[in-house]
This record gives structure tokens, sequence and C-alpha cells, in this order.
């Protein structure tokens, strides 16, 4: 069988996979406007209004990444009975199963809002940003989303923790529950969190960007491959798991893996990059399905990094379906490891 055919075998079995994508569920909202102007009032430019979108971001973004590429998913987070909430429930696909998301009360579904102007014949740029935060996550709260993070494990063959740090999915929470689900096989797991990484336990990989890393190691890694090799074999150590990619953005992708050499993999298709909202979401939705599929760590990441290349020439929060990665393998090929 030939790298192509390996790959493409492997992107038809997605739809074997049974993925668990427990974390923090946001609200992307875009508003799309037309320069109009620049305001006498202020050095201010003036839109004239176009539309809003609501997308899934956060765990939902990597959730609903995970169904485009024809997983069977599951998601377990939290919204508030908000207009927020319900618009964000309303974006996911019917296909996902949403059973494990509690609505509560009194909760405030975090929002990010990018504003996006541009002209009649030009592609509109991102002009602004703005973040509302959630509500609190109260001990009800983390109850609930405790006992449905055990029922969706029963039957997962992957999971994704998507912690942005709201304290909803705590390490100490993903490890009672992983203990009170009592699995027989334990599922691949994955974690992205942006501040907790190194407290959670019992991950097979994880795919932190350059920037958490260097939080991580409290060393700037930059240019220098040096540095970079000791970052991401400091994290291969300290959290005890198979594998650790390290997305790069214009540099590629590193992957780590114990007793073998670095994995450098460089970006495919064009540098010049649309958009990278939840592209991070997007590599990760990947990698998990490809390993979940009974893909190897290298052959995972060379799928995740065909994927991430897609989603960065989409504007906003996108997806990238089965379809688009197979025809993506097929046109660029792979270096098989």
């Amino acid at each position: 069988m030939t790298g192509r055919q390996r790959d493409a075998a492997l992107i038809r079995r997605f739809r074997r996979v049974r993925l668990v994508v427990a974390g923090d569920l946001l609200a992307d909202e875009f508003i799309f406007g037309q320069l109009d102007r620049v305001s006498r009032e202020a050095p201010v430019l003036i839109l004239k209004y176009d539309s809003t979108q609501i997308v899934p971001g956060g765990a939902g973004n990597a959730a609903n990444n995970a169904a485009a590429l024809g997983a069977d998913v599951s998601i377990v987070g939290v919204v508030g009975r908000d207009q927020a909430g319900t618009r964000l429930l309303d974006a996911l696909p019917r296909r996902l199963r949403t059973d494990g998301v509690l609505r509560a009360p009194g909760y405030v579904t975090p929002v990010k809002t990018r504003i996006l102007a541009g002209g009649v014949h030009s592609a509109k740029q991102q002009v602004v940003r703005i973040d509302r935060a959630g509500g609190r996550i109260t001990p009800s709260m983390s109850r609930a989303i405790e006992a449905a993070l055990v029922r969706a494990l029963k039957r997962a063959t992957a999971v994704i923790v998507s912690d942005y740090g709201s304290g909803l999915i705590t390490p100490e929470l993903w490890k009672r529950a992983f203990a009170a689900a009592r699995l027989r096989k334990p599922p691949v797991v994955l974690v992205d969190s942006r501040y907790a990484l190194a407290a959670f336990s019992g991950m097979t990989a994880c795919t932190p960007n350059e920037p958490e890393v260097e939080a991580l190691v409290g060393a700037r890694i930059g240019d220098d491959p040096a540095r970079l090799e000791q970052a991401g074999r400091r994290l291969l150590r300290e959290l005890n798991c198979g594998a650790v990619l390290i997305t790069r953005g214009s540099r590629g992708m590193a992957l780590f893996e114990p007793g073998r050499a670095t994995d450098h993999i460089p970006i495919v298709g064009s540098d010049e990059v649309a958009d990278v909202t939840g592209a991070g979401d997007t590599v990760i939705a990947t990698f998990a399905l490809a390993l979940g599929a009974g893909a190897t760590f290298g052959e995972a990441a060379r799928l995740a990094n065909h994927a991430g290349g897609l989603v960065v020439m989409k504007r906003g929060t996108a997806t990238v379906t089965a379809a688009e990665l197979t025809a993506a393998v097929q046109r660029n090929g792979r270096r098989r490891r």
C-alpha cells in the first residue's frame, strides 16, 4: 500500500471513531461590515453593517471539525441559558451528540466577537476583537459535568480535553472521571490546555503551539533548533506521554516521540495564510481521529498538518471535510514514517 493509499484508508476510518470532546464551549461571533468612511469624531473607521455569524468556538470548534471529518462526536461542556448559548447550540451540526452539554441557569456563555471590514470587491479583514468572559463554574455544575464525562468515556475511542482556562475540566476533575469510568481499553487521549497542560495525566499526546511551549519551559525558542529540541524533549519527559506535536505556524510542526529522532514537518500548500482562527482545533481534531483510526504518530501528524494547511486558507472559524483532506493528501503526497 502506498503512502497516499494508506492516508485515504485512515481518513475513511474516521467514521468508526467515537470521539468525546470535553471542555470550554465558546461562541465565535463574526460581525461583517463594509468600509464606509473615517469618522469625523475620532480617527476610526465607520462600517456599514452587513451581517452577523455565530459559529462554535473552543471545544465546539474541535467537535465541529471532527464531525466534518466524519467521526461520531459527543460533546461535554456547559453553556448558559442565554441568547449566546442558544445560538451556539443551534450552530452545532445536528449529528453531534449534545446530551453531555449542561445548560446552566445564571451562567454566561463566553463570546469572542470579531469585527471584520472590507470593501465590496475586497476580502474582509479583522479589525478588532471583543471578548466577553464566561460565568463562574459552580460546584453543582462541576458535579454534573463530571458525571456526563464518565458516561461519555464509556463509549469513547478517542478523547480531546479542550481547556481554555474557565475552570470547567480541571486536571482533578479529569482524573476522577477517568478513574470512575473504569475502562477496559483506555481511549486515545489528547489534551489541549492553555494554562495547565503539565497537570493533566494519562494523555496519549498533546498539540501545544510554540508560544504555549515557551511559557511551559520558560525559554524562547524562535529560530533556534537546539532550543526547540530541548523544549520538546523536556515536555515529552515531564508529561510522560507518547508524543508531543508542537505547532509552529509558518515553520510547520515538530513531532517528538521517545527513542525517535525529531520529525520536522514543513507546512503544506501556500504560506499566504487567510485566517488562523481556530486552526489549532482543526489540528488536534484531525490528530485525534487519525490516532483513533490506527495511525502512527507520524501518520497522524501529517494528516493534521494537511488539515491545518487547508483551514488557514478559509476565513473565520472554519472546518475541513474528509473529502477535502483526502484530495489534499492525494495532491501533495507525504513522506512515509
